[in-house]
């Protein structure tokens, strides 16, 4: 038995001194899938707790700017615990190598790679999914028009907003119009004053508002929108940004993750950038000697 199990192990060294750089899927697979669970938890956390650059609700724009970067940095925070023990599982139970050199931190660091590419791909997916199946109307809410964008829906609410209408009254090619008046405030010279004066018009017609209020009405608006048009753009900024921080962090600790695994597999301490607090792991273990 002894003889079988000692065979087995100089397969699998032989194996891997043949095909030194080759990746063991299983290790990177679950890796994968242990930082994309962890990833989901701390988010999920994150959304518990109101940390986001974004949100469906009108009054998320009232968020500070220091929200915003708290919540930007939670997203690098989560991408390296998640995407580092995702690396280190991927690099703990992978196969020994067939000998110990300074290639196996390496390898062991491609691993980490590895499994937090594929960690993203599924973190891709899943986004995906999920944007489409928010995407999808429901009988229960009550969804902007196609073209009209959702970032300027509470404002055209207020611009159109009459104290008496008739019934089932269908506004939406209205709205849709206001909306792409609305979205030129954001450029440099603003809204056109003939856009202006046909917006003023719109309003009175369905509001039943007199010109002057009219005119106060579609000023507010206009201003909230730029605002609001504005805020939407920095947060998005900061949303994109964040998130390409936190992958490329997230792949450094891949790497550095699988790195500790493989040390930890082959019974090595972990190196001195690894464990500044532990120095004495770092130290090759030595013999006990006899006492005189």
């Amino acid at each position: 038995m002894e003889t079988l199990v000692r065979a087995e192990d100089a397969t699998v060294r032989e194996q891997g001194r043949l095909q030194p750089w080759s990746l063991q899927w299983t290790p990177v697979i679950a890796g994968a899938l242990a930082a994309s669970a962890l990833s989901l938890i701390l988010i999920s956390f994150a959304a518990a707790l109101g940390l986001g650059v974004a949100s469906a609700a009108p009054t998320w724009r009232d968020t500070s700017f220091a929200l915003w970067l708290l919540s930007g940095v939670y997203l690098i925070f989560q991408a390296l615990i998640s995407f580092g023990c995702g690396g280190y599982f991927a690099g703990r139970i992978r196969s020994p190598y067939a000998s110990v050199n300074e290639d196996v931190a390496t390898r062991d660091g491609m691993h980490g790679v590895a499994s937090w590419a594929l960690a993203v791909v599924i973190g891709a997916v899943l986004t995906a999914l999920v944007a489409w199946a928010a995407s999808k109307p429901s009988s229960s809410m009550q969804t902007s028009s196609a073209s009209e964008p959702s970032v300027l829906s509470f404002e055209l609410d207020r611009l159109f907003r009459a104290p008496r209408r008739p019934p089932n009254v269908d506004l939406s090619a209205e709205r849709a119009e206001a909306a792409r008046i609305l979205m030129t405030s954001s450029s440099h010279s603003g809204v056109a004053t003939d856009d202006r004066a046909y917006l003023v018009q719109q309003v009175t017609a369905l509001t039943g508002l007199t010109g002057p209020d009219s005119e106060k009405r579609v000023d507010a608006t206009i201003a909230n929108a730029k605002q609001a048009i504005s805020r939407a753009r920095a947060a998005s900024i900061i949303l994109a940004f964040s998130a390409a921080a936190a992958l490329l962090f997230g792949a450094v600790a891949a790497w550095a993750g699988a790195a500790a695994g493989g040390r930890h597999r082959d019974g090595r301490p972990l190196s001195a950038w690894m464990m500044h607090s532990n120095r004495w792991s770092s130290r090759p273990a030595e013999t006990p000697q006899s006492m005189p």
